[in-house]
This record gives structure tokens, C-alpha cells and sequence, in this order.
């Protein structure tokens, strides 16, 4: 059986809050950046979040200024939980001078170093080793920093998977390697590419403390992720945890997803990581449907600031790309 977590105090409204503010946000920029990419705005190719919400909102609501996270091809909710200004999000994937990497990264690269977000990463499972180096360095800097990397069920078939946890192993450090299960590496399914379907226990086998979490309650990834960061902060890393989930449609924005069974997604879906955020805080605080109304108008209009910020913004150029490549 997996590993469970103690069970944690009664949140606050505070906390309840900002998961569903943040699982909100996600979504409404998933949804619309899905518009913008038909409209034929956004290049290349568009990886959503969707379904997969609530272990972003989760695990960052968790950390503290001064950690570090690590991305993934997918992860624009990595960003946007982290705190990400979703104008500039909106115009590095619209390809903007504006954006956060003058949009040359696009939707696969955002970056804020000075912040701690080492980045969204093309190459499948490479924030992996990118996380235990920034953990190794905070260890070698002698601060309490924690890093996290987000990475996927596909990656954790990849050599550096294991080889960069073995390594955090070894040298104890304060880092947390998420698993975003969401059972598809593209349109493979995990049981066709692994007999053992619990990746935590990938974990266990090299001696390190290993849990498995119902990635679509934010709550509960929120109260996993918290008691890992304190047993780093303490020297008792790395820890690895497993966040089951399921994607809402297929790889990319135009992949149909129809190698994925309907009773199967209808099941995640009607366990929507957005709702339990809502649900959770209308069930457990005394706020009024109104007020919650009020946020999500609140997220809608920041993000079609966002998009007239973007179109409004000086388009990368040649000649700019040229001055960028010269200077560095």
C-alpha cells in the first residue's frame, strides 16, 4: 500500500483560498491559451494542464520564497502557482518582446531565474538533474532551500531519473521530485511501458522516502508536499512523491486523445481538481458563493488584460534575435 502522510490541522480560509484562486487560474489560462492557439496566435506546439491543476497548486502553495522549482514540457501551471505575471506568460507564448524569455523560449521554456523557477524544459524529464543541481548548490551554499522538480511518469523511464534521485539520495539533499503521474507518456499508456504501475515505489527501492497522493485534491497534495519540504529543511531528503492524475484531453492541443477511454475520463473529470478547490472552500469557510463568483470574474479579466498587453507588445524581429545572440 502507498505511504500516506499524517493527517494534518483544519486549513485555514486563507490557504483554501489561494489553492482555488490558483487551480482557477491555471485553468481559465489553459482554456483561453487553447483560443489564442486556434486563432492562430500561439507557434508551435501547446501542452495543456488541464485535469492536472491540482498538484501545481498543491506543491507550490507549499513552498517558500527562496526555494526553487524545475519544470516540465507541460508547465504552465508549474509557473502560474509559483507566481508567475500571466502577462508576461501570455506573451512569451505569443512570441512578444514583453514575454519572460523576449519570446524566444515560447510555450515549453518559460524561465525566471531570479525567482527560482529554473524553467519548462522541451527535453522529457531533464528538470530532473537540473533540480538536484540547484539542491546541491543550496547544500553547498549551507541554506535551507528546498527544490522541487515536477516531472512525469514518461521521464521516470528515463536513465536520469533515477541516476539524479540516487544522487540526492547519496548526498541527502533538500529535494522533492513530484511525479505527475497523469498515465500517458504521449498516447502510451503506463502499463505498456512499466510492470509496476506505482512509480513511488521506484523510490523505495533506492532508499528513499517515497508517497503516492491523489493528485487531483490540492488540499491533499498541499499537506503531503508541506510535511516533505520540513524533512528537507531538517536533512532528512530527498523525498519523492507520486501525484496520480489524468489528463482532460489528449497530449497536445491537437492531439484528439482518442486512444483514451471515455469511463475512464469521465471518472477524473467528475473528481475535477477545480471543483474540489471550489467545493472545498465553500464546505469548509463561511464564504459566499458571490465572493467566489467575484474571483473567478476577478482571473477572467486578468487574463484578457493579459492578452491585450500581449498583442499590444513589440514582435521579436531578426534583427532583435540577432542582437540577443551577440550579446551572449
Amino acid at each position: 500500500m502507498p505511504t500516506t502522510a499524517s493527517k494534518a490541522n483544519a486549513p485555514s480560509r486563507e490557504l483554501l483560498e489561494k489553492l482555488f484562486r490558483t487551480a482557477y487560474k491555471i485553468r481559465v489560462f489553459e482554456t483561453e491559451g487553447i483560443k489564442l492557439y486556434r486563432q492562430g496566435l500561439i507557434r508551435g506546439y501547446f501542452h495543456p494542464y488541464l485535469g492536472q491543476e491540482g498538484i501545481a497548486t498543491g506543491v507550490c502553495a507549499a513552498l517558500s520564497e527562496g526555494d526553487f522549482i524545475a519544470s516540465t514540457h507541460r508547465g504552465h501551471g508549474h509557473c502560474i502557482a509559483w507566481g508567475a505575471d500571466v502577462k508576461r506568460m501570455v506573451a512569451e507564448l505569443l512570441q512578444k518582446e514583453t514575454g519572460y524569455c523576449r519570446g524566444y523560449g515560447g510555450s515549453m521554456h518559460i524561465a525566471d531565474i531570479k525567482v527560482g523557477n529554473l524553467g519548462a524544459n522541451g527535453i522529457v524529464g531533464a528538470g530532473t538533474p537540473l533540480g538536484v543541481g540547484a539542491a546541491l548548490a543550496n547544500q553547498i551554499k549551507g541554506n535551507d532551500a528546498v527544490t522541487v522538480t515536477f516531472s512525469t511518469d514518461g521521464a521516470s523511464n528515463n536513465g536520469t531519473f533515477l541516476e539524479s534521485l540516487n544522487l540526492a539520495a547519496i548526498w541527502n539533499l533538500a529535494f522533492v521530485l513530484v511525479v505527475e503521474n497523469n498515465q500517458y507518456a504521449v498516447s502510451t499508456r503506463i502499463e505498456e511501458s512499466t510492470r509496476e504501475t506505482d512509480l513511488y515505489k521506484r523510490g523505495i527501492a533506492i532508499g528513499v522516502e517515497s508517497y503516492q497522493v491523489d493528485g487531483n485534491d490540492p488540499l491533499a497534495v498541499y499537506n503531503l508536499t508541506r510535511e516533505a519540504v520540513e524533512k528537507c529543511r531538517q536533512g532528512k531528503g530527498p523525498i519523492l512523491i507520486e501525484a496520480k492524475t489524468y489528463r482532460h484531453m489528449g497530449h497536445h492541443v491537437n492531439d484528439p486523445g482518442k486512444y483514451m477511454p471515455a469511463d475512464r475520463l469521465a471518472y477524473y473529470k467528475e473528481r475535477d481538481p477545480v471543483d474540489r478547490a471550489r467545493n472545498a472552500l465553500l464546505e469548509m469557510t463561511s464564504i459566499d458563493k458571490s465572493l467566489i463568483e467575484a474571483i473567478e470574474a476577478e482571473i477572467k479579466q486578468e487574463f484578457d488584460d493579459a492578452v491585450e498587453f500581449s498583442k499590444a507588445s513589440g514582435e521579436v524581429t531578426l534583427e532583435s534575435f540577432r542582437q540577443f545572440v551577440d550579446a551572449y
